[in-house]
């Protein structure tokens, strides 16, 4: 098996399509960190749904949290059954987390874990009832690689222009999936990224909006 072949998904093709064909088979998971554990319904035809992927762990493991004394707007990008929406809204209490998937069986996964954590300041939404005038403080993602490079970078822009100013996004993408390259895209198309850190494998990137150009005195 190649490196590559074993962070894919046992269905790619299921998890990022609207209505998975794969029968529903529901079970539980339990994500543990250190501040705490969350219990999760996942189901077939959703990304990873056998555990939290190692990847999804080294985000909320050492990313960058949103700021807990001030209500903030934070998106998931990509939140399958929601361990990254729902940890960020447990952290992040004055948050409100949208949680974005495309696929209809994450979505409701999504929300039923989330009212089963009781945590209402999650909203869950396809990417279409997300209102374009929307703007973000931040978003997360564990973006879906496997929907191809051209459909990921158009999906990537159409959020970082979502962000404010000093808004930011965090990525995690493994390096036998491109996590170099499109670090090095994002960069040559105008964003600033950085690696915040390497954990087996997966790289953790910082992207921000380049600062406008000071004006000609």
């Amino acid at each position: 098996m190649s490196p590559t072949e074993r962070f894919a998904p046992e269905h790619p093709e299921h998890y990022f399509a609207d209505d998975p064909g794969a029968s529903s088979q529901r079970r539980e998971v339990v994500l543990h960190l250190p501040d705490g554990q969350l219990a999760l319904t996942t189901d077939r035809g959703v990304f990873s749904a056998d555990e939290v992927d190692v990847g999804t762990r080294y985000l909320l493991l050492d990313a960058p949290m949103p700021p807990i004394d001030r209500p903030v707007t934070v998106a998931d990008v990509g939140c399958g059954y929601g361990p990254i929406a729902l940890t960020l809204a447990r952290r992040c209490p004055q948050a409100r987390v949208i949680a974005v998937d495309v696929n209809r069986r994450a979505r409701q996964l999504c929300r039923d874990n989330a009212v089963r954590a009781t945590l209402g300041n999650v909203v869950v939404a396809g990417p279409d009832e997300v209102d374009p005038a929307e703007r973000l403080d931040a978003f997360y993602a564990n973006p879906p690689i496997r929907i191809g490079k051209a459909a990921l970078h158009q999906l990537l822009t159409s959020w970082l222009e979502r962000l404010h100013p000093d808004g930011y996004a965090v990525l995690v993408v493994h390096k036998h999936l491109g996590s170099d390259s499109l670090q090095a895209w994002l960069e040559q198309s105008g964003y600033r990224a950085v690696r915040l850190g390497s954990r087996l494998g997966y790289r953790l990137l910082e992207v921000r909006p380049s600062p406008a150009e000071e004006p000609l005195p």
